[in-house]
């Protein structure tokens, strides 16, 4: 029986901030010596910033991990007047870096947060060293298979639920690949009791549903321009078993553009690094240390010139 969530078993390093930006606060956690390379990390739609504490645990002896809690999640606030947009999320992520002084980071999105990085890879090369995207590619929110999945999920989810049995079987039947470890994360993450006994929503369901399901068409982002002018070094990691991210478009997105390389994680889905967090893991850190590019020797170098700049000012 699941009477209750577990509660979070916070890493040793585990640091949880809070900063107002845009008029709402946001709360990230951070991983690793706060000396070390940055890597942000933005969760997917429906995610929260714990999701890559697994994922940080492997990588925090090297590099300084910061996870954002994106508007409306986790312990953000919610926006009152339901902007979730990637112009919203593009704008707290300039201001999150700004405000950490993060002259120079790597930037990893997964599915949604693929999106808003995607566009700030865009805007802002210069500030980053390495992009990498978790499952995301142009058209893959707007049709196909996995964009009717996740319209189908918003337009059936359940506004509470009697007791965290009931709520621990929606989740199991939503994330069939995912293990035990990742179920009892997700409840305890996106999940409280409330005073009427029921079991409900710690993000802003509604308010993410309503945005999901009747979008401002004017506000949804066209990626095939955006991937075009990228001129990072980019890495797109998908999951051979995904519904989101078809293998076709983003082989046409390497043709198009030299800067970006893909690579499909065998026994994935869609949440590559809740399906197979060692070849998420090792893809990661293989193309941050090495390939002809040498990354990891680029990306010390940017952040030395960074952060000399930075102390000398």
């Amino acid at each position: 029986m699941h009477e209750h969530p577990p509660s979070i078993e916070l890493l040793p390093d585990e640091f949880v901030g809070n900063m107002v930006v845009n008029g709402l606060k946001i709360q990230y956690r951070r991983w690793g010596s706060s000396e070390a390379f940055p890597i942000v990390l933005l969760h997917g739609l429906r995610g929260y910033a714990g999701t890559w504490r697994s994922f940080a645990q492997l990588l925090s002896h090297d590099y300084q991990l910061i996870a954002i809690d994106q508007r409306g999640r986790g312990g953000s606030d919610w926006d009152p007047g339901h902007n979730y947009y990637t112009d919203a999320y593009l704008a707290d992520l300039e201001a999150i870096v700004d405000r950490l002084a993060l002259e120079c980071f790597v930037l990893l999105g997964h599915s949604m947060g693929g999106t808003t990085s995607y566009v700030y890879a865009a805007n802002h090369a210069a500030r980053l060293a390495a992009l990498i995207i978790e499952d995301m590619a142009p058209g893959a929110s707007i049709k196909g298979s996995g964009a009717t999945r996740v319209v189908g999920e918003m337009t059936t989810l359940p506004d509470h639920f009697p007791s965290w049995e009931a709520a621990y079987i929606y989740w199991r039947t939503q994330r069939p690949s995912v293990d035990e470890r990742s179920i009892q994360e997700r409840m305890a993450e996106t999940m409280c009791a409330g005073q009427d006994g029921c079991i409900h929503w710690r993000y802003d369901a509604n308010g993410i549903k309503h945005t999901r399901i009747n979008p401002d068409s004017n506000r949804i982002v066209d990626l095939w321009p955006v991937t075009d002018r990228i001129t990072t070094p980019t890495l797109v990691i998908r999951g051979a078993n995904s519904d989101f991210c078809p293998e076709e478009t983003v082989q046409i997105m390497t043709r198009r553009n030299p800067n970006i390389s893909y690579v499909t994680v065998p026994g994935a889905g869609h949440y590559v690094h809740d399906d197979n967090l060692s070849a998420f893991t090792a893809h990661v850190t293989d193309f941050l240390r090495g390939g002809p590019m040498n990354h990891l020797q680029q990306i010390r170098g940017a952040y030395q010139r960074c952060t000399r700049g930075l102390h000398e000012d």
